[in-house]
Protein backbone atom coordinates (compact mmCIF):
# COMPACT_ATOMS: atom_id res chain seq x y z
CA UNK A 1 0.00 0.00 0.00
CA UNK A 2 1.16 3.53 -0.71
CA UNK A 3 -1.34 5.68 1.16
CA UNK A 4 1.46 7.46 3.03
CA UNK A 5 2.02 10.69 1.11
CA UNK A 6 5.66 10.71 2.20
CA UNK A 7 6.22 7.55 0.17
CA UNK A 8 8.24 8.08 -3.02
CA UNK A 9 5.58 6.26 -5.06
CA UNK A 10 2.44 8.15 -6.06
CA UNK A 11 0.53 5.31 -7.71
CA UNK A 12 0.79 1.53 -7.72
CA UNK A 13 -0.77 -1.11 -9.94
CA UNK A 14 -1.17 -4.23 -7.83
CA UNK A 15 -1.79 -7.73 -9.24
CA UNK A 16 -4.04 -6.46 -12.04
CA UNK A 17 -5.95 -8.80 -14.31
CA UNK A 18 -7.77 -7.07 -17.16
CA UNK A 19 -10.39 -8.71 -19.34
CA UNK A 20 -12.94 -7.94 -22.02
CA UNK A 21 -15.66 -10.45 -21.30
CA UNK A 22 -14.03 -13.88 -21.20
CA UNK A 23 -10.88 -12.69 -22.99
CA UNK A 24 -7.89 -11.94 -20.76
CA UNK A 25 -5.89 -8.98 -22.06
CA UNK A 26 -3.36 -8.65 -19.23
CA UNK A 27 -2.60 -10.57 -16.05
CA UNK A 28 -0.33 -10.32 -13.00
CA UNK A 29 0.48 -6.64 -13.65
CA UNK A 30 2.26 -4.95 -10.74
CA UNK A 31 4.44 -1.84 -10.76
CA UNK A 32 4.90 1.49 -8.98
CA UNK A 33 5.26 5.01 -10.34
CA UNK A 34 7.65 7.30 -8.51
CA UNK A 35 6.46 10.78 -7.59
CA UNK A 36 7.68 13.43 -10.04
CA UNK A 37 8.80 10.92 -12.66
CA UNK A 38 7.63 10.03 -16.15
CA UNK A 39 6.67 6.37 -16.49
CA UNK A 40 6.19 5.06 -20.02
CA UNK A 41 3.99 2.05 -20.80
CA UNK A 42 5.38 0.46 -23.96
CA UNK A 43 5.03 -2.65 -26.06
CA UNK A 44 3.94 -3.81 -29.51
CA UNK A 45 0.50 -3.01 -30.90
CA UNK A 46 -2.23 -5.06 -29.24
CA UNK A 47 -0.32 -5.71 -26.02
CA UNK A 48 -2.85 -3.91 -23.82
CA UNK A 49 -1.18 -0.52 -23.23
CA UNK A 50 -4.34 1.54 -23.61
CA UNK A 51 -6.37 -1.08 -21.75
CA UNK A 52 -4.04 -0.72 -18.77
CA UNK A 53 -4.40 3.05 -18.93
CA UNK A 54 -8.19 2.73 -18.98
CA UNK A 55 -8.04 0.71 -15.77
CA UNK A 56 -5.70 3.20 -14.10
CA UNK A 57 -8.00 6.11 -14.99
CA UNK A 58 -11.26 4.54 -13.88
CA UNK A 59 -12.67 3.58 -17.29
CA UNK A 60 -12.28 -0.21 -17.00
CA UNK A 61 -12.82 -2.23 -13.83
CA UNK A 62 -10.14 -4.91 -13.33
CA UNK A 63 -11.15 -8.55 -13.08
CA UNK A 64 -8.68 -8.76 -10.19
CA UNK A 65 -6.25 -6.47 -8.40
CA UNK A 66 -6.36 -2.76 -7.73
CA UNK A 67 -4.81 0.62 -8.53
CA UNK A 68 -3.68 2.46 -5.41
CA UNK A 69 -3.08 6.21 -5.37
CA UNK A 70 -1.62 8.34 -2.60
CA UNK A 71 -5.16 9.40 -1.63
CA UNK A 72 -6.77 5.95 -1.72
CA UNK A 73 -7.74 2.86 -3.69
CA UNK A 74 -9.27 3.44 -7.11
CA UNK A 75 -11.28 0.23 -7.28
CA UNK A 76 -11.23 -1.93 -4.12
CA UNK A 77 -14.52 -3.86 -4.03
CA UNK A 78 -16.41 -1.14 -5.92
CA UNK A 79 -18.26 -1.52 -9.21
CA UNK A 80 -17.49 2.13 -9.95
CA UNK A 81 -14.19 3.94 -9.31
CA UNK A 82 -13.58 6.00 -6.18
CA UNK A 83 -14.64 9.58 -7.05
CA UNK A 84 -12.20 11.12 -4.57
CA UNK A 85 -9.31 9.33 -6.28
CA UNK A 86 -10.55 10.37 -9.73
CA UNK A 87 -10.01 13.99 -8.72
CA UNK A 88 -6.31 13.24 -8.19
CA UNK A 89 -5.31 13.10 -11.86
CA UNK A 90 -5.86 14.50 -15.34
CA UNK A 91 -6.06 12.63 -18.65
CA UNK A 92 -5.03 13.53 -22.20
CA UNK A 93 -6.90 11.21 -24.53
CA UNK A 94 -5.39 10.06 -27.81
CA UNK A 95 -7.75 12.15 -29.96
CA UNK A 96 -7.63 15.20 -27.68
CA UNK A 97 -11.39 14.93 -26.93
CA UNK A 98 -11.95 18.70 -27.15
CA UNK A 99 -15.49 20.05 -27.59
CA UNK A 100 -15.56 21.41 -31.14
CA UNK A 101 -18.40 23.81 -30.30
CA UNK A 102 -16.34 25.50 -27.55
CA UNK A 103 -13.31 27.72 -27.96
CA UNK A 104 -10.11 26.82 -26.13
CA UNK A 105 -10.83 29.05 -23.15
CA UNK A 106 -14.23 27.40 -22.73
CA UNK A 107 -12.76 23.90 -23.13
CA UNK A 108 -10.14 24.47 -20.44
CA UNK A 109 -12.63 26.29 -18.19
CA UNK A 110 -15.15 23.43 -18.23
CA UNK A 111 -13.57 21.27 -15.46
CA UNK A 112 -13.16 24.35 -13.27
CA UNK A 113 -16.80 25.31 -13.79
CA UNK A 114 -17.90 21.77 -12.97
CA UNK A 115 -15.71 20.91 -10.00
CA UNK A 116 -14.56 24.18 -8.40
CA UNK A 117 -16.32 26.99 -6.53
CA UNK A 118 -14.40 29.73 -8.35
CA UNK A 119 -16.08 32.69 -9.99
CA UNK A 120 -16.25 33.31 -13.73
CA UNK A 121 -13.34 35.80 -13.84
CA UNK A 122 -11.07 33.56 -11.76
CA UNK A 123 -11.88 30.56 -13.93
CA UNK A 124 -11.11 32.43 -17.14
CA UNK A 125 -7.82 33.74 -15.70
CA UNK A 126 -6.78 30.24 -14.67
CA UNK A 127 -7.81 28.76 -18.02
CA UNK A 128 -5.79 31.40 -19.87
CA UNK A 129 -2.82 30.63 -17.63
CA UNK A 130 -3.04 26.90 -18.36
CA UNK A 131 -3.10 27.65 -22.09
CA UNK A 132 -0.01 29.80 -21.65
CA UNK A 133 1.78 26.92 -19.94
CA UNK A 134 1.43 24.83 -23.09
CA UNK A 135 2.39 27.63 -25.47
CA UNK A 136 -1.11 28.67 -26.57
CA UNK A 137 -1.27 32.26 -25.32
CA UNK A 138 -3.31 34.31 -27.76
CA UNK A 139 -5.30 31.26 -28.92
CA UNK A 140 -7.99 31.43 -26.24
CA UNK A 141 -10.83 32.19 -28.65
CA UNK A 142 -9.89 29.77 -31.39
CA UNK A 143 -12.01 26.64 -31.88
CA UNK A 144 -10.54 23.11 -32.14
CA UNK A 145 -11.24 22.75 -35.91
CA UNK A 146 -9.12 25.88 -36.44
CA UNK A 147 -6.07 24.27 -34.82
CA UNK A 148 -3.31 22.03 -36.11
CA UNK A 149 -2.98 18.55 -34.65
CA UNK A 150 -0.12 19.63 -32.42
CA UNK A 151 -2.08 22.61 -31.10
CA UNK A 152 -5.07 20.38 -30.36
CA UNK A 153 -2.86 18.06 -28.30
CA UNK A 154 -1.48 21.07 -26.39
CA UNK A 155 -5.01 22.34 -25.76
CA UNK A 156 -6.03 18.91 -24.47
CA UNK A 157 -3.02 18.96 -22.18
CA UNK A 158 -4.01 22.41 -20.90
CA UNK A 159 -7.46 21.07 -20.05
CA UNK A 160 -5.94 18.07 -18.28
CA UNK A 161 -3.90 20.57 -16.22
CA UNK A 162 -6.89 22.73 -15.33
CA UNK A 163 -7.46 21.30 -11.83
CA UNK A 164 -3.73 21.21 -10.94
CA UNK A 165 -3.55 17.40 -10.70
CA UNK A 166 -0.35 15.83 -9.35
CA UNK A 167 -0.58 13.08 -12.01
CA UNK A 168 -1.28 13.21 -15.73
CA UNK A 169 -2.11 10.16 -17.85
CA UNK A 170 -1.37 10.53 -21.57
CA UNK A 171 -2.58 8.02 -24.18
CA UNK A 172 -0.41 8.05 -27.32
CA UNK A 173 0.16 11.83 -27.17
CA UNK A 174 2.26 11.84 -30.36
CA UNK A 175 -0.26 9.88 -32.44
CA UNK A 176 -0.97 11.68 -35.71
CA UNK A 177 1.70 14.33 -35.20
CA UNK A 178 4.58 15.08 -37.54
CA UNK A 179 8.13 14.64 -36.15
CA UNK A 180 8.56 18.34 -35.28
CA UNK A 181 5.27 18.60 -33.38
CA UNK A 182 5.99 15.29 -31.69
CA UNK A 183 9.39 16.53 -30.54
CA UNK A 184 7.89 19.79 -29.25
CA UNK A 185 5.27 17.88 -27.27
CA UNK A 186 7.99 15.69 -25.75
CA UNK A 187 9.91 18.81 -24.73
CA UNK A 188 6.75 20.25 -23.17
CA UNK A 189 6.19 17.09 -21.12
CA UNK A 190 9.76 17.23 -19.80
CA UNK A 191 9.43 20.95 -18.99
CA UNK A 192 6.12 20.52 -17.14
CA UNK A 193 7.57 17.65 -15.13
CA UNK A 194 10.53 19.79 -14.10
CA UNK A 195 8.74 23.09 -13.51
CA UNK A 196 5.53 21.85 -11.89
CA UNK A 197 6.67 18.53 -10.39
CA UNK A 198 3.92 16.63 -12.21
CA UNK A 199 4.08 12.86 -12.45
CA UNK A 200 3.38 11.50 -15.95
CA UNK A 201 2.18 8.06 -17.01
CA UNK A 202 2.42 7.88 -20.79
CA UNK A 203 1.34 5.19 -23.25
CA UNK A 204 3.47 5.30 -26.40
CA UNK A 205 5.30 3.12 -28.90
CA UNK A 206 7.27 6.04 -30.38
CA UNK A 207 10.92 5.28 -29.68
CA UNK A 208 12.13 8.87 -29.92
CA UNK A 209 9.54 9.88 -27.33
CA UNK A 210 10.37 6.95 -25.07
CA UNK A 211 14.04 7.86 -24.86
CA UNK A 212 13.29 11.58 -24.53
CA UNK A 213 10.68 11.60 -21.77
CA UNK A 214 10.92 8.35 -19.79
CA UNK A 215 12.58 8.10 -16.39
CA UNK A 216 11.24 4.58 -16.10
CA UNK A 217 9.26 2.19 -18.30
CA UNK A 218 7.37 -1.08 -18.33
CA UNK A 219 7.11 -3.40 -21.32
CA UNK A 220 3.92 -5.38 -21.92
CA UNK A 221 3.95 -8.57 -23.99
CA UNK A 222 1.04 -9.46 -26.24
CA UNK A 223 2.17 -13.09 -26.13
CA UNK A 224 2.47 -13.74 -22.39
CA UNK A 225 -0.13 -10.99 -21.65
CA UNK A 226 2.09 -9.89 -18.80
CA UNK A 227 4.62 -7.28 -17.75
CA UNK A 228 7.84 -8.57 -19.29
CA UNK A 229 10.34 -6.07 -17.90
CA UNK A 230 10.58 -2.83 -15.91
CA UNK A 231 13.43 -0.33 -15.90
CA UNK A 232 15.11 2.55 -17.70
CA UNK A 233 14.66 2.30 -21.49
CA UNK A 234 18.35 2.90 -22.24
CA UNK A 235 19.37 0.08 -19.92
CA UNK A 236 16.63 -2.23 -21.19
CA UNK A 237 17.74 -1.62 -24.78
CA UNK A 238 21.23 -2.94 -24.08
CA UNK A 239 20.77 -5.40 -21.25
CA UNK A 240 17.21 -6.70 -21.00
CA UNK A 241 17.24 -10.48 -20.86
CA UNK A 242 14.33 -10.49 -23.31
CA UNK A 243 15.25 -10.36 -27.00
CA UNK A 244 11.76 -9.02 -27.75
CA UNK A 245 12.49 -5.89 -25.73
CA UNK A 246 16.00 -5.37 -27.06
CA UNK A 247 14.65 -5.69 -30.61
CA UNK A 248 11.76 -3.31 -29.93
CA UNK A 249 13.98 -0.61 -28.44
CA UNK A 250 16.67 -0.92 -31.10
CA UNK A 251 14.20 -1.12 -34.02
CA UNK A 252 15.72 -4.41 -35.16
CA UNK A 253 12.67 -6.50 -34.33
CA UNK A 254 15.05 -9.37 -33.72
CA UNK A 255 14.24 -12.13 -31.30
CA UNK A 256 11.05 -14.06 -30.80
CA UNK A 257 8.39 -12.67 -28.49
CA UNK A 258 8.54 -14.34 -25.12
Amino acid sequence: MINDRENSFIVEAKDLKLCYGEVTVLKDISFQVETGSCMVIMGASGCGKSTLLKCMTGLLKPAAGNVIFSNGDLWGNRDLPNEEVLSNFGVLFQAGALWSSMNLLENVSLPLQTFSQLGKDEIEQLAAYKLSLVGLSGCEYLYPPELSGGMQKRAGLARALSMDPPILFLDEPSAGLDPINSMQLDELIVELKKSLGITFVVVTHELDSIFEIADDAIFLSNVSKSLLDHGKPVEMKSSSKHAEIRGFLSRTGQGKAI
